[in-house]
């Protein structure tokens, strides 16, 4: 799937500011196995839905860590890159604790538990750094 440059060309400016490296990553990981994988992730997620510009970045993060929060463990790869995004650009770590603390309504305990644990993790690194 391919949209146009344009798309992929503003996909690319926000996944850098955001996650600096991620298509290369992903393309190392997964295009062999699936041609055109990362592109594909900074072509649409990235420039056709994150970069509308309707909500400020920080916003749209803390509402994606809502959700992978809600969805439960198996999210924990995608929680930790989101975390991480979120803190990039302006997100305190009370912030982030307290939107993962309110999905324990949606959740559940074990989805709050085990997303605070990956955000430990993101912080740990953080500290280490």
């Amino acid at each position: 799937m391919s949209l146009d440059q344009a798309t992929y060309e503003r996909g690319k400016a926000l996944s850098e500011a955001v996650n600096p490296g991620m298509e290369d990553a992903l393309a190392a990981r997964y295009d062999a196995l699936v041609p055109g994988l990362s592109r594909m992730v900074v072509e649409v997620p990235y420039g056709t839905f994150y970069s509308r510009g309707v909500v400020e970045e920080k916003t749209r993060l803390l509402a994606t860590i809502a959700a992978l929060t809600a969805m439960g463990g198996q999210t924990k790869p995608q929680l930790k890159v989101n975390i991480a995004s979120a803190r990039a650009v302006g997100a305190s770590r009370a912030e982030v604790c307290e939107i993962i603390y309110q999905m324990t309504l949606y959740g559940g305990f074990p989805a709050m538990i085990n997303a605070l644990n990956a955000a430990i993790e993101v912080f740990e690194a953080e500290d280490a750094a």
